[in-house]
């Protein structure tokens, strides 16, 4: 597909059928909130392929594909990819066989205008929400370290190592935090979060396809809430 081909997305009518008519399910929620985990669990319950855009980004740029030459081209000039782009890349990974009966997308969209967009293409089912106060993000992200040598994870509060500084795995002595895993920045990336999902959320509430689950409580409960819902 030739992105430059494409009609703009202001262009195509927000009421026309999704172009993929089965059933996807959008999943999001903040950093640390456990997206990941619950992610691959969806993906065994329902059997859809996890889609990231930011995977499909980098595997359009490794291919050399039209559209990814035309993303390199704004990433290379220090741009945000565009919209009508994403939405292309989407649009071609929902043709794959994988995809026949529908994708988990893993953090998109992120705006209404994406969530518009990606309504003319695909058929969204519902959108799970995992939410978790940010006071408790902020104990979970700045509390993780991981094993210099084998890059064990482990974390000050939920799962310290039996000896302090020494990993249970293979009995380094050198640990390492992220230097991104501290209050200020994990604040800062929360506030871009609530700004960025709380109209899309109100959005997707409009259309009764939005379910909060409280990702506050023992993963394998928040598990089964998700199971629930789906």
């Amino acid at each position: 597909m030739n992105g430059a081909r494409r009609a703009p997305l202001s262009s195509r009518s927000l009421h026309s059928s999704p172009v993929h008519m089965a059933s996807s399910i959008v999943l999001f929620g903040p950093p640390g909130a456990g997206k990941g985990t619950q992610a691959g669990n969806i993906v065994e319950m329902t059997g859809k392929p996890q889609v990231s855009t930011g995977d499909m980004l980098r595997a359009a740029l490794a291919a050399g594909t039209s559209l990814g030459v035309e993303a390199k081209g704004f990433m290379e000039a220090g741009q945000l990819v565009p919209d009508s782009i994403i939405i292309g890349l989407i649009e071609e990974r929902l043709k794959e066989a994988d995809a026949e009966n529908g994708v988990l997308f893993d953090g998109f969209p992120r705006t209404i205008a994406q969530a518009e967009a990606l309504s003319q293409i695909a058929e969204v089912s519902v959108v799970i929400a995992i939410e978790v106060p940010d006071g408790r993000i902020v104990e979970r992200i700045c509390g993780r370290y991981t094993c210099g040598a084998c890059a064990a994870v482990y974390h000050d509060t939920f799962n310290p190592t039996a000896n302090p500084g020494v990993c249970d795995q293979c009995g380094h002595a050198e640990m390492k935090r992220r230097a991104d895993d501290n209050e200020d920045t994990v604040r800062t990336r929360l506030s871009a979060y609530h700004t960025q999902t709380a109209p899309l959320a109100d959005w997707y509430r409009q259309r009764d396809i939005f379910v909060a689950v409280n990702g506050d409580q023992d993963i394998a409960k928040v598990g089964s809430e998700i199971a629930a819902v789906l």
